[in-house]
């Protein structure tokens, strides 16, 4: 019995202990932070870290998020190309792209598409958007079959990658419809791998923060993938020019409550990767 008092007794003290110097043993960066005169800012950065509850949820995150008006499906594709390849690909895409998007047979449409120029190299970045959701994804993949001239552009352009990939994604209710502009503009693609279970949250936090970057209408999409590399979410924001970029990126600290966004939404990040891209000459976001 007095063994038992002894051994509780000294894991509570090691418990208080502990509670006591967690922030001392923390990096300097981290302890920083948790020295906040804000206690629920501390309590929250703490649990973000050590304590990850994943609410319950009755509904599906994508139905949550989405946009309910619509029932748009959008795929993104990177391509790997060959560096010796890259104009040639280039060439052969404004050839054959812009007619199945300009074709009313096919339910679909060309949001934008680019060259990475910061970021990783030789690689083209291609946006659809199916209107109609699975069923236009589908229709538009049976007809391409019969399409030869589209049969012979996969063709030659296989010979041109090194890789691809693709994601099928759901648009943010809270972020602007990406629509066709005029240029010339820079793109930026920022593409963030959350920790699962944190969608939710992500778009809680972002749905307040939209509204700090709409100021100089650099705000073009942000999506969630569905398909392909999960829990991916993608902003693609427009700008003049890279010091446009940097100005419109800084002055977003200058506003009250900027800095508590990305305070609550860094924790909930896995990786997260920019692209700098340029918009082809067919491309309808230039």
């Amino acid at each position: 019995m007095a063994a038992r008092v002894l051994r509780a007794h000294g894991a509570a003290r090691a418990g208080g202990l502990l509670r006591q110097a967690a922030p001392s043993t923390l990096p300097p960066g981290l302890r920083s932070l948790t020295s906040s005169n804000s206690r629920p800012r501390e309590d929250s950065w703490l649990k973000s870290l050590f304590v990850r509850k994943v609410d319950p949820r009755k509904d599906a995150h994508s139905n949550l998020l989405a946009k309910k008006e619509t029932s748009s499906l959008y795929k993104l594709q990177f391509h790997n190309v060959k560096p010796e390849c890259l104009e040639a690909y280039n060439k052969i895409c404004q050839e054959v792209l812009p007619k199945i998007h300009e074709d009313k047979h096919y339910p679909c449409t060309l949001v934008g598409t680019w060259n990475t120029w910061y970021g990783e190299q030789d690689q083209a970045v291609h946006l659809w958007r199916y209107e109609g959701g699975y069923p236009a994804l589908t229709e538009v993949m049976n007809k391409l079959k019969g399409n030869q001239e589209f049969v012979e552009f996969r063709k030659a352009r296989s010979n041109m990658l090194l890789s691809r990939k693709n994601q099928l994604l759901l648009e943010f209710s809270f972020w602007n419809e990406p629509v066709p502009r005029s240029g010339p503009n820079i793109y930026e693609l920022r593409s963030y791998q959350l920790r699962p279970g944190t969608m939710i949250e992500w778009g809680n936090y972002w749905a307040r923060a939209i509204r700090f970057r709409q100021d100089g209408n650099e705000a073009v999409g942000g999506f969630f993938s569905q398909i392909g590399q999960l829990y991916m979410v993608h902003h693609l924001w427009a700008y003049k020019d890279l010091q446009t970029r940097e100005d419109i990126r800084n002055a977003a600290w200058h506003k009250h409550g900027w800095e508590e966004l990305v305070y609550y939404t860094v924790p909930l990040i896995q990786e997260m990767e920019s692209r700098i891209m340029i918009p082809l000459k067919t491309s309808p976001l230039q």
